[in-house]
C-alpha cells in the first residue's frame, strides 16, 4: 500500500477535528489538574496528622494505578451506582484527578523552596493563615513550580488520545475510525502523529524557557 495524498487531504479536516477535540480536554484537565493539585498539596500539608494522612494515601493511590484504569472505573463502574458521566466530562475529570497528584508534588517542591524566614517573618507580623498562605508563601512558591507543572501539561497531552477508549472523538478516536472503515491507516495515523508533533514540540519548548526563566530543571 502506498501514500494517497488524495485520501489523506479529504479526511485531514476530521483528523483536525479530533485533534481540536484532544486539546479541549488537556486544556479543561489541566485546569482541573492544578486546582485539585494545590488542594492536595495543602491538605497534605495539614499539621493535624488525621487529615494530612488521607490526603498523602489519595494521592498515592491515584499516582499507583494507571490513568486508563481510572477512565475506565469513572466512565464504566460508575454507572452502576448511578453516576453517569459522558465521554469528555470522563475524560476531563479523570486527567484532572490523574494529574492533579503529580501537579501537587510540584507545587509541594515550590513551598518547601520558600525560605524558612518568609514564614517566620509571617509569624512575627501576626499574620493568619490564610493571609499568610494567600500573599506570602503561594506568591513564591508557584512561579518555582511552574516548570514542572508545565512538563505535566505536556504530558497530560501525550495521554489525552486515552479518550478514545471511552469514544470520546479526540485525534487517536478520529484516526482509527476513518482507519477502519476506509482500512487505510497508513495515512490517517501518519496525520495524527503529524499534528501531535506541532502542537507538542513548541508546547515542550516553552517549557525550556520556562525551566530557564525560573532558574528550576527537573
Amino acid at each position: 500500500m502506498t501514500w494517497d495524498w488524495e485520501f489523506a487531504i479529504e479526511r485531514f479536516p476530521d483528523i483536525a477535528k479530533g485533534m481540536l477535540v484532544t486539546i479541549q480536554a488537556t486544556l479543561m484537565g489541566m485546569a482541573l489538574a492544578l486546582v485539585v493539585g494545590l488542594i492536595l498539596a495543602l491538605g497534605r500539608r495539614a499539621p493535624q496528622k488525621w487529615i494530612a494522612w488521607p490526603f498523602r494515601a489519595v494521592i498515592e493511590f491515584i499516582r499507583s494505578t494507571p490513568l486508563l484504569i481510572q477512565l475506565f472505573f469513572l466512565y464504566y463502574a460508575l454507572p452502576e451506582v448511578g453516576v453517569v458521566l459522558d465521554p469528555m466530562p470522563a475524560l476531563v475529570f479523570g486527567l484532572g484527578l490523574h494529574y492533579g497528584t503529580y501537579c501537587s508534588e510540584a507545587y509541594r517542591a515550590g513551598i518547601d523552596d520558600v525560605a524558612r524566614g518568609q514564614w517566620e517573618a509571617s509569624t512575627a507580623l501576626n499574620l493568619g493563615t490564610v493571609t499568610t498562605w494567600a500573599s506570602v508563601i503561594l506568591p513564591q512558591a508557584i512561579p518555582t513550580s511552574i516548570p514542572a507543572l508545565g512538563n505535566y501539561f505536556v504530558a497530560m497531552f501525550k495521554d489525552a488520545p486515552l479518550g478514545s477508549t471511552i469514544s470520546v472523538a479526540g485525534v487517536l478516536f478520529m484516526a482509527r475510525s476513518i482507519g477502519s472503515s476506509t482500512f487505510r491507516y497508513l495515512e490517517t495515523l501518519t496525520m495524527a502523529g503529524f499534528l501531535f508533533l506541532l502542537v507538542s514540540i513548541p508546547a515542550a519548548l516553552l517549557v525550556r524557557r520556562l525551566e530557564g526563566r525560573y532558574g528550576y530543571a527537573k
